[in-house]
């Protein structure tokens, strides 16, 4: 536990200027204690956001207070100031704090009330809040949502995690500094800030093979917001969509949200096939689909399956949304080019997420769109106020731009590489009796099926391996028709050091072996 003394200085009222007296802010930066897996979960800006966010909803850091530099912080915690801003950014972003030229940083004079502690209040047991009333469409979201989605706990294995020990973070906090001396933006941009786009534009027809202009590349904050934005721009509530089976439920609650029927069309090792989708429902517009890597099996979508996928757009005026949501990564070869690159009646509405690759905390993806619906595009958004944060934008502009981006993505393909197989090797070692792990040319996670003859229930598998302190995803629910649902484990590697893979691997076991995986 470090603690911080404030003098009253630092922390004047913007309304009110007589002194206080000084302000003791509890700052509990060390990291959890519990065990090898546990330590370095979460990172250090990170403890810094969640100890100023607690000591202002606490009411120690007043409305309009001002918090000292971000140097000053910095030297009192005996960390990088680049960690400090990086902290202060987000709290910026999610409402807590202000930042104006001249005036430093503040507390946001208004903040939402139910989060406060009202004054005289302190050590008081808050009273419990009723339980939600959920509609059916609710509950059934958030039932399904908790099945599938985020891995149940921050820890060994999860999901869709970037590898955070190798982000530079020293280039990153420079590149916000310089941000951050040049001011905040004058205005929001409904597409994007300018640089960002241009940025994006060069390394996606340099980098993916999707060739597009700058005025084609939109920022949104998630590829939900953006598949959620094109179904209700260019379908009617009602109309059909394809989506892959297995494929990432997020996808499907995106489209429902949006008003439309969804129809899973189980996928094979050849991927998503349009004649298959149209036997089943020959009237649909729209088509996801995840041609490099199938989610969450990693099949790739064959040539013919491709070329038939684009002349049914072109011949029904439908619209393709093509997912590259970790296409980067290709260990063996040359990543594939993707399905944008065939396209030439522009019916392909390409996305790709920023966040998987480099920062989750970063939310933010883009949508390369053919120009006639740039202009519907940018009203939809206007209108809506969905717009991605505009904080981070410009020094991940410059980031891109001086060439970090690229050289972050060739670091971390081999570095993928190598974590993969050590996982592969210590599951066969550790697990071989229970699970078998297949290696996968690319991507960020694997496939783990039972033996055959094995008796494994997935859902109870992750509870076991939760409760171990390891998170893992069950492969079932990403089917839509339970009597086709695979089981089988999704094991995320690329947050996961080497050192690491084996100590969490026999947790692992000690968690599904005593009862063969029936946990």
């Amino acid at each position: 536990m470090r603690k911080i003394q404030f003098s009253p200085s630092d922390w004047t009222s913007s309304t009110k200027t007589r002194r206080r007296p000084p302000l003791p802010l509890q700052l509990d930066l060390d990291p959890p204690a519990a065990g090898p897996l546990r330590r370095g979960d979460a990172s250090l800006h990170g403890r810094v956001r969640e100890a100023l966010r607690d000591a202002i909803l606490a009411g120690r850091l007043p409305p309009g207070g001002r918090l000292p530099s971000s140097r000053t912080l910095a030297g009192d915690l005996g960390c990088a100031r680049g960690t400090i801003l990086l902290a202060i950014e987000q709290l910026v972003a999610e409402g807590y704090l202000t930042t104006r030229p001249g005036s430093g940083t503040r507390v946001a004079d208004t903040l939402p009330d139910d989060l406060l502690v009202p004054r005289g209040t302190a050590g008081r047991t808050p009273p419990s809040p009723a339980a939600p009333v959920l509609s059916r469409r609710g509950a059934s979201l958030a039932a399904s949502r908790g099945e599938a989605g985020d891995a149940p706990i921050p820890d060994a294995f999860a999901l869709g995690r970037p590898a955070l020990d190798a982000f530079p973070r020293e280039t990153w906090a420079r590149l916000l500094q310089a941000e951050w001396r040049a001011g905040p933006p004058a205005h929001r941009h409904p597409l994007g800030d300018p640089r960002l786009r241009r940025a994006l534009a060069a390394y996606l027809s340099a980098g993916r093979g999707v060739a597009c202009s700058e005025e084609a590349v939109i920022v949104t904050a998630s590829i939900r917001q953006s598949l959620r934005l094109l179904a209700e721009l260019l379908l009617e509530p009602g109309e059909a969509a394809y989506l892959e089976e297995p494929g990432f439920p997020g996808l499907a609650h995106a489209l429902r949200a949006a008003g439309l029927r969804t129809i899973p069309v189980p996928c094979d090792t050849a991927g998503f096939s349009i004649a298959r989708a149209r036997s089943l429902d020959p009237g649909a517009r729209l088509a996801v689909v995840t041609p490099a890597q199938g989610h969450p099996l990693g099949d790739t979508m064959s040539l013919e399956n491709r070329l038939a996928l684009l002349a049914w757009a072109e011949a029904e005026d439908g619209w393709i949304v093509e997912d590259d949501y970790d296409g980067e990564y290709r260990y063996a070869g040359r990543p594939l080019a993707p399905l944008h690159a065939l396209d030439r009646a522009g019916r392909v509405l390409y996305v790709g997420s920023v966040s998987k690759v480099l920062l989750p905390a970063l939310q933010m993806s883009y949508l390369v769109l053919p120009e006639a619906l740039v202009e519907p595009v940018r009203r939809a958004l206007t209108g809506s106020g969905g717009f991605a944060s505009i904080l981070g934008q410009g020094a991940l502009a410059r980031f891109i731009a001086e060439g970090h981006f690229a050289a972050h993505l060739r670091r971390t393909r081999r570095l993928y590489g190598q974590r993969q197989a050590a996982l592969a090797a210590a599951m066969r070692d550790h697990l071989g009796d229970v699970l078998e792990v297949p290696p996968r040319d690319g991507g960020m996670h694997l496939v783990a099926r039972p033996v055959p003859g094995t008796d494994f229930d997935d859902r109870l598998a992750v509870e076991a391996c939760a409760r171990a302190g390891i998170a893992t995803t069950a492969l079932s629910p990403h089917f839509a028709d339970p009597a086709r649902a695979e089981q089988g484990l999704l094991l995320g590697y690329a947050c996961v050091p080497e050192r690491a893979v084996i100590p969490a691997v026999r947790r692992m076991a000690e968690a599904l072996k005593p009862r063969g995986g029936k946990a």
